[in-house]
């Protein structure tokens, strides 16, 4: 029994150790990792940070359909550099093309009738003509002159009516023609097609979130910074900037001063971080680099540092001089 009890002792105080052991290795601190790329750092003594985005120049162009329909056709591929005006893809046109071959098949017989009744026309003018030169009311009655006189000019009356019929008729056909032509979808300026996100087969609708085509000017470059509007009046207008990669820390990318946009808007593109606001407006600046020799692509994100020009302290202060007393 003695041993038994003994045996229990050791058991318990053995149990007491190792929970002590677990709770001090739980409470240990364990070392912060090494990170995987130094931190980016601003190359300017006072300055204000902004997260950017780079983007083509003039901005990327979304390209949606004119009409709902059915793609029968993609023109493009992603990568292509393409004109003004060059087709990117095609809805389907067979039901405008059949009205297209009504339209355009009801307007010769128009031009023949037209082409009869001058024929008419000139024919009663000539009898007209010859009544009238005829002196002896013996010969030519009254009556006589006035039906082949009001018959010309009823002819001519049907010749008017079948003349804007045929205008009628020929507008028709154009309207047709421009709405063909409108489901043609072509390219609103000079670029290179960023994305292209339908396929032939797929049902174009209006006012998708996700554009069909997306066309941007990628031979030039802009980063767009979004600047927390309580730093907005720390950032003066042509304060230089540079740029850094999220993977290039320690390579900068220097940027000349395009515009400030002048409304300031809620912010879209969030970093992550757990302390970040969602309800962020931020105040947008434009810069514009040269291409690095490194590769860069339009909706990189990267780290964006400004110049600040002034600090909060060296702005003017308002007086806490109470005003003088006016003299009584």
């Amino acid at each position: 029994m003695i041993v038994v009890k003994r045996f229990s002792v050791w058991i318990a105080l053995a149990g007491i150790v190792f929970t002590a052991w677990i709770l001090l290795g739980t409470n240990g601190k364990e070392p912060m990792p090494t990170p995987i790329s130094e931190p980016p750092r601003s190359p300017y003594d006072q300055t204000v940070a902004a997260s950017g985005i780079i983007e083509a120049v003039n901005e990327n162009v979304r390209i949606a359909p004119p009409v709902a329909g059915l793609i029968t056709k993609i023109f493009v591929a992603v990568g292509d550099k393409i004109k003004k005006q060059a087709p990117l893809f095609q809805l389907d046109d067979r039901d405008l093309r059949a009205q297209l071959v009504t339209r355009e098949a009801a307007i010769p017989p128009l031009h023949a009738q037209m082409e009869e009744q001058q024929y008419r026309i000139g024919d009663l003018d000539t009898q007209w003509q010859r009544l009238k030169a005829v002196h002896d009311q013996r010969a030519v009655s009254e009556d006589d002159l006035k039906r082949t006189w009001y018959a010309l000019e009823m002819a001519k009356r049907t010749l008017q009516r079948l003349e804007a019929t045929v205008k009628q008729a020929t507008a028709q056909r154009d309207e047709i023609a421009i709405l063909l032509d409108r489901l043609t979808v072509r390219a609103p300026r000079d670029g290179t097609i960023l994305q292209v996100n339908v396929r032939a087969g797929e049902y174009a609708t209006l006012g998708s979130n996700e554009p069909l085509l997306l066309l941007g000017d990628t031979e030039q470059l802009q980063v767009r910074a979004d600047v927390d509007e309580v730093n907005a009046p720390l950032v003066a207008p042509h304060a230089p900037g540079v740029a850094s990669l999220k993977s290039m820390a320690g390579t900068t990318i220097p940027l000349t001063f395009v515009r400030i946009e002048p409304y300031v808007i809620p912010k879209k593109s969030l970093t992550g971080d757990n302390t970040e606001r969602v309800d962020t407006r931020v105040l947008q600046i434009i810069y514009r680099f040269d291409r690095p020799p490194f590769p860069v692509y339009a909706g990189q994100q990267v780290d964006v540092f400004i110049e600040r020009r002034a600090a909060a302290t060296d702005r003017p202060r308002l007086s806490s001089v109470a005003p003088a007393e006016k003299p009584q």
